[in-house]
């Protein structure tokens, strides 16, 4: 496709955006991409998605052979006994009817950002293990998952030059035979022939092209995200663990890699996820980052087995972070009147709660569907957004159901009239 042709503009640099320019570039359709962080070390990338099937088979589809080696060598494979349950007072494997399999699932390194960590259940149906355990593995037996950062830094390469950093989408306008993009201080992008909101669930194009129909609850449920020495996970083993606390509703989750482990440059993480009320974060600021949340986690575990306590008594203080568990409509993607010039990927189409670590891999699904309908007429014509919806909202609404579903049996949540959402501002 010739470069002369106005461009797909992405909002967002995020996994999906990226992978989706990737798609874009090998198939030479000209595109710009607009984040609002002033780069990508802005802010903590590190914690670790779980791929399932169905996320690594959206990613090979779309990078080059050489680029997916690189990218498959990167992941880290985890065997042993798959995802496994254990009581946090006892030690004990918990029975499955404790819970769903994958709640909690935004284990690993670095500080928390979108849904979908590593040890959440699988996005189809994983065999049952004896003693509560899953199997969770997406290729070769093995539980496959990579670190959010190493992943956005491996979909960044070959497109940095098309990336305008402290870019902030609020929102577009749309032109005789294009769309430009609105910055916050009131400045416009160049005319596109495509404008696709990939920044989160805050976006700004998802709330004007949607009118308002893709709200994204607080589900009231908190976590806190922390990191350790990969010594202080040893006394588990290598797998998924999902370490639970029944009468206190709260519980942690982490994967135990035995390739990494006595790497000193490597640490493990787990994420903490605790019933709406259980974690609070002083002054209801969960913007907080370092000794404070790591203390708040130390005391809400005081009382668990001494084979759990390397986890926190080692945790790296500067790492530790609060974060919020949210959730889109949960019987499914609604529709709004389709634009031939926008859509949207992602959280900003279908934020999803950490339960079943789903979010991401269907995320990256978004990225590779719309890339290769794009790709399939050329670039931008009249009906590709039309069919991108229509066959994202099929996997997309099954993926938030479940979700969702495994959230509100596990976190102790719902939704209803009264629950807030956090997207609703202009």
């Amino acid at each position: 496709m010739s470069q002369s042709q106005k461009p797909v503009l992405i909002s967002g640099a995020g996994l999906a955006s990226l992978l989706l320019a990737q798609s874009l570039h090998n198939s030479d359709i000209p595109f710009r991409i607009f984040e609002r962080d002033e780069s990508l070390a802005s802010r903590g990338q590190g914690y670790r998605l779980r791929l399932s099937t169905e996320g690594l088979d959206a990613i090979e589809s779309v990078l080059t052979p050489s680029h997916w080696q690189k990218f498959w060598d990167t992941c880290g494979k985890t065997g042993g006994s798959g995802f496994s349950l254990l009581n946090a007072i006892t030690a004990e494997p918990l029975e499955k009817k404790d819970g769903p399999p994958g709640a909690g699932s935004k284990a690993g390194e670095g500080k928390p950002g979108a849904a979908g960590g590593e040890g959440g259940g699988a996005a189809g149906k994983p065999g049952g293990r004896p003693g509560g355990g899953e199997s969770l593995g997406s290729r070769d037996g093995k539980i496959v998952g990579i670190a959010r950062g190493e992943m956005r830094n491996l979909f960044m390469e070959g497109i940095e030059e098309h990336i305008s950093w402290q870019k902030n989408v609020h929102g577009y306008e749309t032109t005789t035979d294009g769309v430009k993009a609105i910055f916050a201080d009131g400045t416009k992008s160049e005319e596109g022939c495509l404008l696709v909101g990939g920044e989160g669930i805050n976006s700004h194009v998802a709330r004007q092209l949607s009118g308002g129909k893709l709200p994204v609850y607080d589900l009231g449920a908190r976590g806190i995200h922390g990191q350790a020495p990969t010594t202080a996970f040893k006394g588990l083993g290598e797998g998924v663990f999902s370490i639970r606390d029944p009468d206190a509703g709260l519980s942690i989750i982490t994967n135990v890699r035995a390739k990494d482990m006595d790497d000193p440059n490597i640490q493990f993480g787990f994420t903490m996820i605790g019933h709406p009320g259980v974690i609070k974060a002083p002054n209801d600021n969960y913007a907080i980052v370092g000794k404070t949340a790591a203390d708040i986690a130390k005391n809400l575990t005081a009382g668990w087995n001494e084979k759990f306590k390397p986890l926190f008594d080692n945790m790296v203080e500067s790492e530790a972070a609060f974060w919020k568990i949210t959730c889109s409509t949960p019987t499914g993607v609604p529709e709004w009147t389709n634009d031939s010039r926008v859509t949207v990927i992602g959280d900003a189409a279908h934020s999803m709660t950490p339960a079943g670590g789903i979010g991401a891999n269907t995320a990256v699904r978004d990225s590779a569907l719309l890339g290769r309908l794009l790709a399939e007429e050329g670039g931008c014509k009249d009906g590709v957004t039309a069919a991108y919806e229509k066959e994202m909202r099929v996997y997309a609404s099954e993926a938030v159901k479940s979700s969702f579903g495994q959230a509100s049996t596990m976190f102790n949540v719902r939704i209803d009239e009264n629950t807030p959402t956090v997207n609703s501002r202009n």
